[in-house]
């Protein structure tokens, strides 16, 4: 089980608060603690070009998978049988992968991968990892996990689908507990719309919440 850290020492303003741009506020830190605290509460951290406080954000409306509606295409299903996949083996290579400075519109400072990796090194953050048939790591993803909340962070690939084989079998892990599951992606964009994702209102988001926080995880 998840080693619950020292409590939040900040307090934040209610998620359904947000105004422009969906920014909730500035300042607090990245401990583990202020962390949960956040995504408890239905926020998350970014950080914004030229601005030194890390910025907090719930976004109206918010970015989610349907695990029931979720339905990859044929060429995607045989793209998964190219790939062996595993879950929390190489956690740092992922978040590495994910904060390549060459990858357009990079948010993921030296601050954000060691706050995430302590939340890993606690239970609470997980990845799932793609490899090829020669053993490279060819994608993957990583997120947060609160119970029956799974906030995917990020995802990236080397090679042509494997991220998107990391999101099958994430989606398939979470499918396979009996209890209420939520799959949050934050914002929808283009490729995560083609991938099942869709937009449900903030207040929908922050009502089904305190439920799903309740339920256990599903990496354990």
């Amino acid at each position: 089980m998840p080693t619950e850290p020292p409590p939040c020492q900040w307090a934040f303003p209610p998620a359904g608060r947000a105004g422009g741009e969906d920014l909730l506020a500035l300042g607090a830190d990245l401990a583990p603690g202020t962390l949960l605290a956040a995504y408890r509460s239905g926020i998350f951290p970014m950080p914004i070009d030229g601005v030194a406080e890390m910025a907090w954000f719930s976004p109206d409306p918010r970015g989610i998978v349907p695990l029931d509606e979720f339905a990859p295409s044929r060429s995607l299903r045989r793209s998964t049988r190219r790939f062996t996949v595993t879950a929390d083996r190489a956690f740092a290579d992922v978040v590495a992968g994910c904060a390549d400075p060459r990858r357009p519109g990079g948010w993921i400072t030296p601050a954000i991968r060691a706050a995430y990796s302590e939340l890993h090194t606690l239970g609470w953050a997980h990845s799932i990892e793609v490899w090829d048939a020669a053993g490279a790591l060819a994608g993957g993803l990583y997120g947060v996990e609160i119970g029956g909340l799974f906030a995917a962070e990020s995802k990236f690939h080397r090679q042509t689908d494997a991220s998107k084989v990391a999101l099958v079998a994430l989606v398939e892990r979470l499918r396979t507990a009996s209890a209420e599951r939520l799959l949050d992606v934050q914002w929808t964009t283009p490729h995560l719309r083609s991938l099942g994702a869709c937009d449900i209102p903030r207040a929908d988001y922050l009502a089904r919440l305190p439920a799903v926080l309740k339920a256990a995880p599903a990496f354990g």
